[in-house]
């Protein structure tokens, strides 16, 4: 009364933060044990295992009809888990989805989602009933296999763990996030799992690499390829974390050689060809899936992409379009895999609720010991239960054979008595059960009251009894006789059977590499033509380029440069501050006009001319020298610039600029240079050093003026120079003796008959 009126007498002064550590601390143990990890001996949590014994009490079995779900559910929601209907619909709809569990424990009726993500209709819609995988999942439950608790209310009761044989952790698998942890368990074939389940039953003290023999790796029900190796495979199971790498699978066949699965494009009129994906990763939405490829094509992100079709009807059928018949397959396939979900990881985290209820992290031979364990306790209650049923049987059986011997008198006590069944004990010996079940009996009955049929059944039970009575004394024919029943469960799902047969093929694949951009484009021959204004356009196919009407320009404005390349080369541009540009062949604006300046693709300096234009070519070495005739050899990787602004590549006093770009195959070994003085000079190139930056060394020495072209050349060929005129005759000098030298001299007057331009070319 004291409380009532005065209601601060209730209240317990704490800290504040010692009172919400306390709170918190409740609802984190409720959330990890009452929630969202499973229990290492039935693989359920709270909700799945509700929702299988409200189904096996609606008799909900394989073999009787479909009930609507939202009975289903509200007897769940009612009885047993006190939650939104919400949660409860969204569990049982995943445990009938064939896509989301290897061994579906729900055999549902109607819509209940598929594998492009769409939801399932509402509960008043769709039907269910259990599958055969449920039933063996709770075998046991009606014969004290495992305790029953209270529920919530204290109204009914639920099953604490389920019973049956099937090892539904690893073969369905779980995910959950909990407070402070969660659980992430890919699904697993059974017949593996019961194959290691029996070595361990053998061999307690089995090594895990004995266990991988037959656990190969996860079971996905969407199939696909996992392209781990055995190492990383083994360490994930090894320590209960780690994750595994998973790919779509191509519509291809198996190499009779490697084993490997070889992929088969499908082949289409004029040398065109497609893909087709038939199995997709676990837990990627189809439908999420196709938007994720074409958002690449309309981002131009796959260039060499054309188009991405569903044809899926019951099975998984996604069409891939390459943009030409000349696109490499291996290229488009590593692409889609490094750009999309084609490629996912799936986590393995072991973490479960171990016998005593406490969350532990485990590896696959823990997990596997502690559901055997939990098989043994069940066999073990169970043969207690069926023992102590015999007992009453046979007590029973007792005390009919008796009847059955004095059955007159057994009447005429009945008959006569007061109390017949004092009489009756008196009498024969009864006990009140014994008796009590005499009087019991109907009339019909004694028709079937046969003494040979009492002592048959009676000496059946006591030859069941003494097996049982072995079998609870012996745990060697405990582990017989769970290696037997786990046989009867092995041959319904085995590999030879429709739902048992494995579907995740898992063969070590190399890592997905980054494909070269010029991959990614279509590979034309193109003629690149750049003005002497710096218009720049890239024209299909390799034109003449000594026919001057095939490139038009713009008033007052010529031919500089022009050249054959491809579409997937890169274009070195120089300028003559000595600064380096890339620009990728594809990126050139087309032959139709005149093109566009090439300022507009890079950043050259306002004062800088463009000094040359040429394509990179891999292990292309180049001869850089400026016009004070200083220079050196740059290699291909040294020039090629990543952004707009380019690479400083030489460098120079002030008033000098690049010159001359020449590149020097691997055939060539001098190399001419003349300068404004007419003055020849030939050096051998293995004088001229290689160097990524700088001013290079002295090449040719001049009194006046400066360098006027560098040519390297074979010397054995002989220098060749253009004599000029419409002919475009060429004159060869072999005999070069008297101009040959080393590096910084000044040289000597050209041939007789050298251009006056002063130039090779």
């Amino acid at each position: 009364m004291t409380d009532l009126l005065d209601p601060e007498s209730n209240i317990i002064e704490a800290p504040f933060g010692d009172a919400l550590a306390d709170r918190y601390l409740v609802y984190a143990l409720s959330t990890i044990t009452a929630r969202s990890l499973p229990d290492v001996r039935d693989g359920l949590k709270p909700v799945h295992r509700r929702l299988l014994w409200a189904m096996r009490l609606l008799k909900l079995d394989p073999g009787q009809g479909y009930k609507k779900c939202a009975r289903v559910v509200g007897d769940v929601i009612g009885k047993y888990h006190p939650h939104g209907d919400v949660a409860v619909y969204d569990a049982m709809v995943r445990l009938a989805q064939s896509f989301s569990l290897r061994y579906p424990l729900v055999d549902g009726q109607g819509n209940f989602g598929n594998i492009d993500g769409d939801n399932a209709a509402a509960y008043r819609y769709t039907e269910a009933r259990l599958t055969q995988v449920a039933i063996d999942l709770m075998a046991g439950l009606d014969e004290d296999a495992t305790d029953l608790r209270p529920t919530y209310n204290g109204e009914d009761e639920e099953p604490e763990v389920m019973p049956g044989l099937f090892p539904n952790l690893l073969a369905n698998g779980a995910s959950g996030i909990a407070v402070g942890m969660a659980t992430s368990i890919p699904p697993h074939n059974a017949a593996e799992l019961i194959d290691a389940a029996v070595l361990l039953i053998d061999q307690p003290g089995a090594e895990l690499d004995q266990l991988l023999e037959h656990v190969k790796g996860p079971d996905f029900p969407t199939g696909a390829l996992i392209v781990d190796g055995p190492a990383s495979i083994r360490e994930a199971y090894a320590t209960g974390r780690g994750s595994f790498r998973v790919r779509a699978r191509f519509a291809g066949r198996e190499d009779p050689a490697t084993g490997k699965w070889m992929v088969e494009p499908e082949k289409l009129s004029s040398g065109m060809w497609q893909l087709v994906i038939t199995e997709i990763p676990y837990g990627v939405q189809k439908g999420k899936l196709i938007e994720q490829i074409a958002q690449l094509i309309a981002d131009r992100k796959l260039p060499i992409l054309e188009d991405v079709r569903d044809e899926s009807d019951e099975a998984v059928r996604i069409v891939i379009v390459p943009k030409s018949r000349n696109v490499e397959p291996d290229v488009l396939i590593e692409s889609l895999y490094r750009l999309t979900e084609l490629e996912t990881r799936f986590s393995l985290n072991l973490n479960v609720l171990d016998a005593e209820r406490t969350p532990r992290v485990m590896s696959l031979k823990e997990v596997l010991t502690q559901w055997l364990s939990h098989q043994i306790t069940v066999l073990l209650r169970r043969s207690r239960h069926r023992l102590a049923k015999i007992d009453d049987r046979m007590e029973l059986l007792e005390g009919y054979l008796i009847a059955y011997l004095n059955l007159d008198r057994v009447i005429e006590i009945i008959r006569t008595e007061d109390e017949p069944k004092v009489v009756m004990i008196a009498e024969f010996g009864l006990n009140d059960r014994q008796a009590e079940a005499i009087l019991n009996m109907r009339l019909r009955s004694l028709r079937r009251l046969e003494e040979m049929e009492i002592r048959k059944e009676r000496d059946n039970l006591a030859k069941e009894r003494e097996g049982l009575v072995a079998l609870i004394d012996s745990p060697a024919r405990q582990r017989t006789r769970l290696k037997r029943d786990l046989a009867v469960l092995r041959d319904r799902y085995g590999f030879e059977t429709a739902l048992g047969a494995r579907r995740t093929r898992i063969e070590e694949a190399s890592a997905t590499r980054e494909i070269p951009l010029e991959a990614m484009i279509e590979k034309e021959p193109i003629t690149v033509v750049v003005s002497a204004k710096g218009w720049a356009r890239a024209m299909k196919g390799h034109l003449d380029l000594s026919d001057p009407e095939a490139f038009k320009f713009k008033e007052g404005d010529g031919p500089a440069f022009a050249f054959h390349a491809q579409t997937t080369d890169k274009i070195l541009i120089a300028a003559d501050n000595g600064r380096f540009y890339t620009v990728g062949a594809d990126k050139l604006p087309g032959g139709r006009g005149f093109g566009e300046p090439l300022r507009l693709l890079v950043d050259i300096e306002g004062d800088a001319a463009i000094a040359a234009v040429l394509t990179a070519r891999a292990e292309m070495r180049v001869l850089l020298v400026a016009n004070d005739g200083r220079g050196f050899i740059a290699a291909n990787e040294d020039l090629l610039g990543e952004t707009r602004k380019g690479r400083q590549v030489m460098t120079f006093k002030k008033g000098v600029r690049l010159h001359s770009i020449r590149a020097i195959d691997a055939a060539h070994d001098h190399l001419a240079l003349i300068g404004e003085n007419r003055k020849l000079l030939i050096v051998p190139i293995a004088e001229i050093p290689v160097m990524v930056r700088g001013q290079g060394v002295a090449l040719q020495k001049y009194r006046d003026g400066g360098l006027s072209d560098a040519l390297p050349f074979r010397l054995a060929d002989g220098l060749s120079w253009t004599m000029g005129g419409k002919e475009g005759r060429t004159r060869t000098e072999t005999d070069l003796a008297n101009w040959m030298g080393a590096r910084a001299q000044v040289g000597r007057l050209p041939p007789m008959g050298f251009p006056r331009s002063n130039r090779f070319d």
